[in-house]
């Protein structure tokens, strides 16, 4: 039966939270043995290298490289396509059994190196350890969860009624071929993990591009998967810029489909390729604008607390982070003195100590462009909190910046309606809930949302007609975010997804196969 890791959970319930911070601090010791190291693309299970190298450093401080990655070139990914495509031979014939028993096998090893892939977790993309740790937890939940669901499937095989006395038929879904993988930075081990899985343990074969921002827990994932036995050249990993290695998984002909996360841009700008010459299959979830509504029943406190780690966990790089909060005018004051109040104590600094919330944002872009969005906000609105960056100390060689909340920006401005990435909140107010709706439904997007209210009347309109395919009710642990697999299935309406069918729940496997109706006459 299936469960989550719920690493840190066992630790606290144990009374054993001394020994969770001493296993991350070995295991951050061990990563700093390796730094430095140059890292092979795996294509046919052997490790390609290439005479160029980009060099690879920490969000944390720049000065720290953390290693070498080949420069991948398209050629590369054709090679691993065609290794792919070769292996899925025999690989898509496999038995379901089978690959549930690989799959059972690494999720076992991920769980056994956990402590390691959440320190290079930390050193890559800079979260802190607790965000590190859920991260390696979900990828392990993810692995274990859908070989339960190929089991309780029974390999995706149906038993169907019989047109004719003398025939039988089944209803059987088959595989695809080779899907191309193409993950984010901000949650390198899980969405990665995710996405492979649900592609391989349905009897797919992968060629996987992780973000060139997180590209080391990548290479060490694929190499826990071979251990657990998968054969060379199911899952073939090439590293390089999505213009390169990855514009030639999307275009390349012997690609069945691609599964992809991030931005709505580039996921249909790749749609628009994919399926330039015939309809292949595009499983992309594509980021969110996630409103918050606090109504003047909701219990201010939960509210606070939902909405603030909604909004500031992960420097707001999620794409489930509430960059929008709809207050009740009779509570906005009260509710945004709170909120203020205590953006001001997030401890923000090195993710590596055990007490920061709020580590450094993943690279100069971002940084670049929290500083535009803080400027942007400061001459259109009130900023009540950050609007800066933090070069204080050892800061300075990373790229950390405050925690922000902005009001007074007119309802309709561009930071009420676009994907910001970087950790700047958005407060109105508003006076009917039916308004509080109508902005909360009002943008492109529609991943997460939350409500915090205690009229069960609006409770119910809210559930009814938000247009999210993630919603939360008076949950004080995140207003929007932390999902779990198996628990709260994670996808989105409208531009933040492409299928409406979500990661993590009981209607995601069946997208990467095809359904194959199988009648025999006696």
């Amino acid at each position: 039966m299936f469960e989550n890791e719920h690493t840190l959970k066992r630790f606290l319930t144990e009374k054993a939270e001394g020994q969770f911070h001493d296993r991350y601090e070995k295991a951050l010791e061990g990563a700093r043995s390796e730094f430095g190291s140059k890292y092979p693309m795996v294509i046919n299970g052997q490790r390609v290298k290439t005479s160029k190298n980009t060099t690879h450093v920490s969000p944390i401080d720049t000065r720290v490289v953390l290693g070498y990655l080949p420069a991948g070139t398209a050629t590369h990914s054709r090679q691993a396509i065609a290794a792919a495509k070769k292996a899925f031979e025999k690989w898509g014939k496999s038995e379901w059994q089978e690959r549930v028993r690989i799959f059972r096998k690494a999720a076992d090893i991920m769980s056994e190196k956990k402590f390691e892939l959440a320190a290079w977790i930390s050193y890559e993309n800079g979260k802190n350890r607790y965000e590190a740790i859920g991260d390696v937890d979900e990828a392990i939940d993810f692995v274990r969860y859908y070989a339960e669901e190929m089991e309780r499937n029974n390999g995706f095989e149906t038993s169907m009624k019989s047109a004719q006395p003398n025939e039988k038929t089944k209803s059987v879904m088959k595989p695809y071929g080779v899907w191309g993988v193409i993950s984010p930075f901000n949650f390198p081990a899980a969405i990665l993990t995710g996405m492979a899985t649900a592609a391989l343990v349905t009897g797919n074969t992968v060629v996987i591009k992780p973000s060139s921002d997180a590209p080391i827990i990548g290479f060490k994932i694929a190499e826990i998967f071979e251990q657990a036995g998968l054969p060379d050249g199911v899952l073939n990993v090439v590293f390089g810029s999505g213009g390169t290695t990855g514009a030639e998984i999307v275009k390349n002909p012997d690609v069945s489909g691609i599964v992809f996360t991030g931005s709505s841009e580039v996921g249909y700008s790749m749609g628009r390729q994919l399926s330039a010459g015939k309809p292949r299959p595009l499983i992309a979830e594509l980021g969110g604008k996630n409103p918050a509504v606090v109504t003047d029943t909701a219990d201010l406190g939960k509210a606070v607390d939902g909405v603030l780690k909604a909004a500031f966990g992960y420097s707001g790089q999620k794409c489930s982070v509430c960059s929008r909060v709809f207050v009740h005018k009779k509570v906005k004051d009260e509710f945004v003195k709170r909120l203020v109040e205590k953006a001001k104590d997030l401890p923000v600094g090195n993710p590596l100590e055990q007490n920061t919330f709020m580590g450094p944002l993943v690279n100069e872009s971002a940084y670049k462009k929290y500083q535009q969005y803080a400027r942007l906000a400061d001459r259109d609105g009130k900023v009540l909190v950050g609007g800066h960056v933090r070069k204080d100390g050892e800061l300075k060689h990373g790229y950390y910046v405050a925690p922000t909340i902005v009001t007074g920006l007119p309802k309709k401005h561009r930071l009420f309606r676009e994907e910001m990435f970087v950790p700047i909140l958005c407060v109105t107010d508003y006076e009917k809930f039916d308004d509080a709706l109508r902005l909360a439904n009002d943008v492109d997007y529609g991943l997460t949302a939350g409500i915090f209210s205690g009229d069960q009347g609006e409770v119910k309109k809210f559930l009814d007609h938000i247009e999210a395919g993630v919603v939360y009710v008076n949950r004080q642990a995140s207003a929007t975010t932390g999902a779990m697999v198996g628990c709260q299935p994670f996808g989105g309406w409208k531009d933040s997804g492409t299928t409406g069918k979500n990661t993590g729940g009981p209607h995601y496997l069946a997208q990467f196969m095809r359904e194959q109706s199988q009648t025999i006459a006696e």
